[in-house]
This record gives structure tokens, sequence and C-alpha cells, in this order.
């Protein structure tokens, strides 16, 4: 078992090692807090941290760093979240403010995300699965050309220009436009599926019939997109700049970006506490292939459910102050998109 004042011990190796990326030995950590004992006696509790592998040694002479045990130890019981000063408030405000779309805003999420941090920062997209169609257009380009345009109540928009092989007159367009809106709007992105799904078995025996069937089609190919998850990242480029944080190889790293996969299935599968926020330490990723990354999220909160936003680095990361940005910046965008909500 672990003292009280060994915790304490604990957090500050945690905090001396990410500020000064330097192994802690007992006398750095008698001048810098103020624990009131030798060094001798912080040098006993350190060795009950090591016992219970909460710290280690590097090199055989050297002080102490922590390990991805400790490093969950300080997570769960010692963090304490650094709020975010006013100018950064201010930044996060200022970069989300007035967004074009979704997409731009998503981009600007994660871009404001690692000039906060210095980490990779991710974001999943809000989930459209259980969005709500609320408007189908079809705008007349040319006799056999219409503009297919989607909306849905979690902010999704999909436009898509469909070519026809017959040609349409404007009654015909505002026929379609009828029965595609009468037979989908209000419906979830799943049951519309389902519904245009059973429009490409129709007949086709007028050029109505023809027409309808195309664009079920093309429909249904949108709202497969909407189902698909989705994941923004930026700030890539910091791991070059943190390579030496890591042990072993950043590729591993690279190649989860690039292919996205493994990061939404990771970022899905965290489990967040009663604040909404989530850690993943080191080794607690080997599963995903990366057991020298960590990742700390939060929720955010759509009319369609909760996703994720977060940042990606080496273990030895700013813990209190990641979390607190990841959280600062969901909150702010779960208010921006319940507003565009609102105004619908």
């Amino acid at each position: 078992m672990v003292s009280e004042r060994g915790l304490q011990v604990l957090r500050a190796i945690v905090q001396d090692y990410v500020e000064s990326h330097e192994p802690v030995g007992s006398k750095s950590i008698v001048d810098r807090h103020a624990f009131g004992v030798s060094a001798a006696t912080i040098r006993n509790d350190m060795a009950l941290l090591e016992d219970e592998e909460l710290i280690a040694a590097p090199h055989t002479s050297s002080g102490r760093v922590p390990t991805d045990k400790g490093y969950r130890v300080f997570v769960n019981h010692l963090a304490q979240l650094r709020p975010l000063s006013g100018a950064q408030r201010g930044a996060i405000e200022s970069f989300l403010a007035d967004p074009a779309d979704l997409d731009d805003l998503m981009a600007r999420t994660v871009r404001v995300l690692t000039q906060l941090t210095g980490q990779v920062a991710l974001a999943q997209y809000p989930s459209f699965a259980r969005a709500h169609l609320t408007h189908i257009e079809l705008v007349a380009l040319a006799s056999n050309r219409l503009l297919v345009v989607l909306v849905t109540d979690a902010g999704g928009v999909s436009q898509r220009i469909a070519g026809l092989p017959v040609d349409l007159e404007d009654a015909d367009v505002a026929v379609l436009r009828a029965q595609l809106s009468a037979l989908l709007t209000d419906q979830t992105v799943r049951e519309a599926t389902d519904r245009v799904e059973a429009l490409r078995a129709g007949p086709d025996v007028t050029r109505i019939d023809t027409a309808i069937k195309l664009l079920a089609g093309i429909i249904g190919e949108e709202l497969a997109e909407f189902r698909q998850e989705r994941l923004v990242m930026a700030g890539a480029a910091t791991l070059a700049r943190r390579e030496q944080d890591f042990r072993g190889s950043i590729h591993p790293l690279l190649e989860a970006i690039e292919e996205q996969v493994t990061l939404l299935r990771l970022m899905s599968e965290m489990v967040t506490d009663e604040q909404g926020l989530a850690a993943s330490i080191g080794a607690e990723n080997e599963a995903f292939g990366l057991p020298e990354a960590s990742i700390v999220a939060s929720n955010y909160l759509t009319r369609s459910g909760l996703a994720r936003v977060g940042v990606m680095g080496p273990t030895r990361m700013d813990y209190p102050s990641n979390l607190a940005a990841a959280r600062a910046v969901a909150r702010y965008l779960s208010r921006l998109l319940d507003e565009d909500e609102a105004s619908r």
C-alpha cells in the first residue's frame, strides 16, 4: 500500500518529469516541493512507489520516471484540471465563431485544440445514423440533370448532382420532390435507408418511375455516407517534434492517423468518467498497436448523441492541461451545435 504522502510524491514526479523531461530524484523533490521531510524519507517513499510499479529507473543511478501505471493513478486520483486562461477561452470562442458549415466547424475545432495543446488533435463527427432527415430538395439544372440536397437535424448536409436517362419537365420535378419528401422527411437515416431500398425495387414503367429509382440509388449512397463514422485530425507534424518522447518508432501513430479506422475504434471504446472525460494511456492501447501513445478526450453533445474530441501524443504529456483543453473545446462545440439546431 502506498501512503498518502507517497501518492503526493508520485504527483510531484509526474509533474516534474513532464515539465523537465529529466528523471526526478529525491533531492529535486525536496527542493521543489514543500513536503517538510528529508530526502532520505522521500527516497523511502519512492522505493515503495517503485515496488508498486508506479515509477521506474531508466538508468541504474538516475532518478525515477512515471510508468504507464503511474500515469494512470495520476490521472484517476491525483490530476487536478487546470482552468484555461481567459486568453485561451477567448481563442476558442473567436476561432470557432461563425463557421460556414459543419465541416468548417470540425476543421476549426481540431486546429484550435492542437494550438492549445501542441498535440495531435482528434474529433469525431457527430453520428448521423440516428439523425432525422429534415429536408429534401431537388433543383433542376437541366432537363436531365438534378441537384439532390439532403439535410439532417444533426447538421449533416449532402449535395449530389444526378444525371438522368430521361428528360423531365418542371412538373415532373415537383412530383418527384413531393414523393421523396413525403416518404423520407422526418425519418431517421436508418429508416430512410430502408425506404429508398424499397423504392429501388419498385416498378419501372413511366419516366417518373425511372427517375425515382435512379434518385433512390443516389440518395441511398448519400445516406450510407451519413452513417459512416468520420474523424478529423490536425497537428500530425507535432509528432516529429516530440519524437524523442517515444521509446520506439512513431510510425505506428502516423499509420493510425492515415488509416483512421484504428483511432475511430479507440476513441469509441474509451470509457469516460462522470465528467465525460476519458484517458487511454500507453500500454492500455496495446490492442490498437499504439502502446507508446496516450489519448485524452472529452464528450460533446449533439442531438443525435455523444461524440468525442481529444488529443493524442506521447505518454509524457501534460494530462491536466490537455484534459482541460479538450473539455473546454467540447463544451463550446456542444453549445454551437445546440444553437445551430435551435435556429433551424
